[in-house]
């Protein structure tokens, strides 16, 4: 019997082949009166099935390497000022840093800042994509929640970003619609710069979707993806609903 997903990837909203990359988004809650949020774009639920074909489709349209080479060079801000809002994808240029666009988007029950319609200083996580755990943020604790890239930045320098011009970098880093997820900070320390072949969420029922979501991004940035990435993701499909 085909068994539903779980609410940890709720937000994943793109399980279906050929998309257009929608942006990432969930109920931001509402503003301190007398202000207005940004926009945000909200996502479609994924559908209950079909995941590892989806995944099984996706492995067929990237490219796989042997092993992840070493690449001298990498800083953080080979991909621009962290979090900067001056970027050409969702939510670039609205006046916001991307941090507290992510959080906005992706956590439930926000609170601004007073006099501010971007800072983020408290709400919920419903539910972590990595851990399935409920976990409440809260500015002063702020590393609770981090920003995860799904294709880690150092990853992406190693495997082909380390040529990409600097406003690709950028974008990539900002990438709001499918490269970033509010989770939570110890596990996201603790994923550092791996990919599905080194590293897979604790919570096994959120795996497919991790894996799923990391080719899609390996994709629309032609990235490449390596040869145990991919030996990863078709032993997962065996176990996706």
């Amino acid at each position: 019997m085909t068994r539903p997903l779980p609410p940890a990837f709720a937000l994943l909203a793109l399980l279906v082949a050929g998309c257009n990359y929608p942006g990432a988004g969930a109920d931001p809650g509402a503003p301190s009166p007398g202000r207005s949020a940004p926009t945000r774009t909200p996502v479609a639920p994924p559908p209950a099935t079909g995941i590892g074909k989806l995944i099984t489709a996706e492995l067929g349209k990237v490219r796989v390497v042997a092993a992840r080479p070493d690449v001298p060079g990498y800083r953080r801000d080979n991909f621009g000022p962290s979090w900067t809002d001056d970027h050409t994808g969702p939510g670039g240029h609205n006046g916001c840093d991307t941090r507290n666009d992510v959080l906005a988007a992706q956590l439930t029950g926000v609170q601004y800042r007073a006099r501010s319609k971007c800072v983020v200083v408290a709400g919920t996580l419903p539910s972590d994509p990595y851990t399935g755990r409920r976990t409440e943020f809260r500015k002063a604790e702020a590393s609770k929640v981090q920003i995860d890239h799904v294709y880690p930045l150092g990853r992406a320098w190693d495997l082909g970003a380390a040529r990409w011009p600097v406003q690709r970098r950028v974008d990539f880093a900002n990438d709001q619609s499918l490269n970033l997820l509010a989770v939570d900070g110890p596990t996201n320390a603790s994923k550092n710069d791996d990919g599905p072949g080194e590293w897979l969420p604790v919570n096994r029922a959120s795996r497919c979707a991790y894996v799923l979501r990391y080719l899609q991004v390996a994709r629309k940035y032609a990235l490449p993806v390596t040869k145990a990435d991919q030996d990863s993701a078709r032993t997962i499909t065996r176990s996706c609903p």
